[in-house]
C-alpha cells in the first residue's frame, strides 16, 4: 500500500514513512493510493468479531508489509487494554432506531483515545526498529492533547509538545494534559485560538530545516494512522445494527473533519452508509460550505463545545481531493487560494457530489443546553455538549428514522461538568481513575502567539 499527497508534489510513501512523516513535504495530507474494497459477503463475515479482531481485519490492508499480523495485533490489543468497557465502543439506544455510539471509555474520556493509544504505540514500535528518536508536535482544541500525551507519556524515544488555546479549553481538558508528570511531556498554552495553534504546527512541519533538525512527527488528525484507527468503529457499530443488509446513518460532532472523514473511508470501502451528517456548533464553516458551496472563515467564537471551535478543518482537504477527481494540482491551487483569501468556492459538480452522501446542521449553545436537558429527562442519558450537538443535528437532518441513526458520543459528560450541570441539574462525576484530577499539580507555560517563540521553546525544552 502506497500513500500519495493531496497536493500532488510529494513522493509516494509506504505506511511506516507516512506515520512518521504526518504531513507531506508539499504541505498536503497523505491518503491511500487506492481504497481497499470489501464485498457485502466479506463485511457480513466480520459480524462475529470482537472490536480488537475487527480492527486487525480493517487495518491490515492499509498497513501492507510494514507490520506482520502478529505485530499489528499486539499493538491493537495493547491500545485498547486501558478502555473501561468490555465492548470498547458500546451502543446505547436513545429511541426508535436512534443510537449513541459511546466513544468515551478510553483513558482520557474522549474518542481521540481510539486513535492516539494506537498511534503512540505504533510510532514507538517503528522508532525502536529504526533506533531513532522524534519530537511529537500537535495542536488541540481540547481532547487531542490529553489523548496524545497519554499515548506517548514516558516513552524514552519521544518528546511531545502540545499547543492548546489559553483559556479556551475546559478545566478538565486542561488538567488532563497539564497534570501528566512525565518529563517527555510539554504543554504550551498559546495566547490565541485553536486555529492559531494549528497554523503554527502546520508552519513548523512546512519548515523543512526545522522539521528535519527536530525529527517532527504529527499526532493531529493529519496523521493517516489516526484516520485509520477511527474507521474501525464505523464498521463495528454498523455490523451490530444489521449491516451489510441494512444501510446505516451516522451523525458526527465535527471540528477538524478527521472523525467524519473516517466514516467516508468506511463508506468507500463498501460499508453501506446512507448519510453522513456533519454536526457543528456556531463555528459552522463546514455546514455553510455544504449549504452554499462557499468555504470561508468568519472568525472563531467560544462555545460550550470547545473541541469544535474551529474555522479551518484540515481533513476537509482529503475529501476535496476525492471530490476533485484526485487532482493534486487543483487541490494545491485551492489551498493556496484559501490561505490568501480565507475563502474558496466549490465547483457546482463538486458541491453536488458533496451533498450526495453528506448533510449538515449547526447548533447554537442554547439549543445544545436544551438538548442535554431533553435527552436526560426522556432517557436518563447525560450528554456532553459535543454529543448534544450531534444528537440535535442528527434529528434535524434525519427526522423520520427510516433506517438506523447513530450519533457519535465523542466525550464523557464529566469533561464538561459546568455546562452539563447548568443544562441538566446533574454534576457528572469523573470516573475513579480520574477522581483526584483537581488535586494533581499542573505543569504548563503560557506563550505568545508567535512562530519563532514556539520554535525557540521546542529547541530549548527538547531533551
Amino acid at each position: 500500500m502506497n500513500y500519495i499527497s493531496t497536493r500532488g508534489k510529494a513522493p509516494a510513501l509506504g505506511f511506516e514513512d507516512v506515520v512518521l512523516a504526518g504531513l507531506a513535504s508539499d504541505g498536503g495530507l497523505y491518503v491511500p493510493e487506492t481504497i481497499p474494497q470489501f464485498t457485502p459477503q466479506q463485511i457480513a463475515g466480520l459480524s462475529a468479531l470482537s472490536y480488537r479482531e475487527l480492527a486487525l481485519e480493517i487495518m491490515r490492508p492499509y498497513v501492507g508489509d510494514a507490520l506482520t499480523d502478529t505485530e499489528l495485533a499486539s499493538i491493537i490489543n495493547a491500545s485498547y487494554d486501558s478502555f473501561r468497557h468490555e465492548a470498547i465502543a458500546p451502543l446505547t439506544q436513545l429511541g426508535s432506531n436512534e443510537w449513541l455510539l459511546e466513544l468515551f471509555h478510553g483513558p482520557t474520556l474522549a474518542f481521540k483515545d481510539f486513535a492516539l493509544q494506537f498511534l503512540g504505540r505504533l510510532v514507538d514500535h517503528f522508532l525502536i526498529r529504526r533506533d531513532e528518536s522524534v519530537v511529537v508536535l500537535g495542536a488541540t482544541s481540547g481532547d487531542t492533547g490529553s489523548a496524545a500525551l497519554e499515548g506517548v507519556r514516558g516513552r524514552s524515544r519521544i518528546q511531545s509538545f502540545i499547543l492548546f488555546p489559553h483559556g479556551r479549553v475546559s478545566e478538565v481538558q486542561r488538567r488532563q494534559m497539564t497534570t501528566i508528570p512525565d518529563a517527555n511531556v510539554h504543554n504550551i498554552a498559546l495566547k490565541g485560538t485553536f486555529d492559531d495553534c494549528q497554523d503554527i504546527v502546520k508552519s513548523l512541519f512546512a519548515d523543512a530545516d526545522f522539521r528535519r533538525q527536530h525529527q517532527l512527527v504529527a499526532v493531529n488528525s493529519i496523521n493517516w494512522a489516526r484516520i485509520l484507527a477511527q474507521v474501525v468503529y464505523y464498521f463495528y457499530a454498523a455490523l451490530r445494527l444489521g449491516a451489510p443488509a441494512r444501510e446505516i446513518n451516522f451523525c458526527v460532532p465535527t471540528g477538524n473533519f478527521g472523525d467524519i472523514f473516517a466514516g467516508y473511508i468506511a463508506h468507500k470501502m463498501g460499508l453501506p452508509i446512507k448519510r453522513l451528517i456533519i454536526a457543528t456548533n456556531s463555528n459552522d464553516i463546514l455546514a455553510r460550505c455544504l449549504h452554499s458551496g462557499s468555504y470561508g472563515m468568519q472568525g472563531v467564537h467560544p462555545t460550550l463545545s470547545p473541541s469544535m471551535d474551529i474555522q479551518i478543518s484540515s481533513n476537509f482537504e482529503r475529501l476535496l481531493f476525492d471530490l476533485y477527481g484526485r487532482d493534486g494540482a487543483a487541490i494545491d491551487a485551492l489551498m493556496q487560494q484559501f490561505r490568501t483569501d480565507k475563502s474558496i468556492t466549490l465547483r457546482d459538480d463538486v458541491l453536488q457530489q458533496f451533498r450526495t452522501l453528506f448533510d449538515a446542521a449547526s447548533v447554537d449553545d442554547a439549543t445544545t443546553q436544551a438538548t442535554i436537558q431533553s435527552v436526560y429527562q426522556t432517557t436518563g442519558e447525560l450528554l456532553d455538549p459535543h454529543s448534544a450537538v450531534g444528537v440535535y443535528a442528527a434529528r434535524a437532518c434525519h427526522p423520520h428514522k427510516d433506517s438506523p441513526l447513530v450519533t457519535l458520543a465523542t466525550a464523557h459528560p464529566a469533561k464538561f461538568p459546568d455546562a452539563v450541570k447548568a443544562a441538566s441539574g446533574v454534576h457528572p462525576a469523573l470516573p475513579e481513575h480520574l477522581a483526584d484530577l483537581f488535586e494533581r499539580p499542573e505543569r504548563f507555560e503560557v506563550v505568545e502567539n508567535q512562530l519563532d517563540t514556539i520554535k525557540q521553546f521546542v529547541a530549548e525544552h527538547k531533551q
